[in-house]
């Protein structure tokens, strides 16, 4: 019915439907002036807004992701509204003093034996859209810092076999491999660090980079595949 009255306005073929018509393209169109109040308005939807936030992040969504977690994850702040997302058989430890956002992946190979585990040090911050696959074990050592849309790919999620991938066959153990980022790490934006990779203390990965093999400490590394850049010095 609804359907078939937009359409007869639309057409526009008699006096009253193109009314109709030229009614709803100014109401759609309405320009409304900013005043003052609008000023008001805003000023107290963020005030609202931000406490009904603030109190769902604290008596809601971070005391029951905490109750997923391991370690004692003092004063974790959860950045956005709701908790992360984990997937698969994954056992996390975090430690204190954590920023997480909201939008990101955390997910355990399903068929690991034992199961995945993810250990996160202190004063650790990952950003938004980042996904992190665990196959046997990811480590971030303290004050780590990953930015947004970063991929570590601790297992490949299918067969390197055609017929096997084609038969929606699990990938194989020894594809699952772990990922260690040291204390004071640091990935760009966008980047991928794959599975069997260790990368040293205080070092930068320039955004976008893809990190195949294991990176000293204390250097600045990128491109695809990533490559020592220069040291950082001490």
């Amino acid at each position: 019915m609804i359907a078939s009255v937009e359409s007869w306005v639309r057409q526009r073929d008699n006096p009253i439907s193109d009314r109709l018509y030229v009614t709803y393209k100014k109401i759609r169109t309405l320009d409304v002036p900013v005043t003052a109040l609008h000023g008001v308005m805003f000023s107290a939807h963020r005030a609202v807004s931000g406490s009904l936030s603030w109190i769902s992040r604290t008596f809601y969504w971070t005391p029951i992701f905490r109750a997923r977690l391991e370690g004692s994850s003092k004063r974790l702040h959860l950045a956005g509204p709701g908790m992360p997302l984990v997937t698969g058989p994954l056992s996390i430890s975090l430690g204190d003093d954590c920023r997480l956002s909201t939008a990101m992946t955390l997910s355990g190979r399903p068929t690991s034996r034992p199961s995945p585990h993810l250990s996160i040090g202190n004063n650790v911050g990952i950003g938004w859209q980042t996904t992190i696959a665990v196959g046997t074990r990811v480590v971030l050592e303290d004050n780590v810092r990953i930015a947004g849309r970063a991929f570590l790919a601790g297992y490949p999620g299918h067969p390197v076999d055609a017929a096997a991938r084609a038969a929606g066959q699990p990938d194989l153990d020894s594809q699952a491999k772990e990922i260690v980022l040291r204390r004071d790490v640091w990935l760009g934006t966008g980047c991928i660090v794959n599975g069997g990779v260790e990368i040293g203390e205080r070092t930068i990965v320039a955004a976008g980079s893809v990190v195949t093999k294991s990176l000293p400490a204390g250097v600045l590394a990128g491109g695809n595949p990533a490559r020592v850049i220069r040291s950082l010095g001490d």
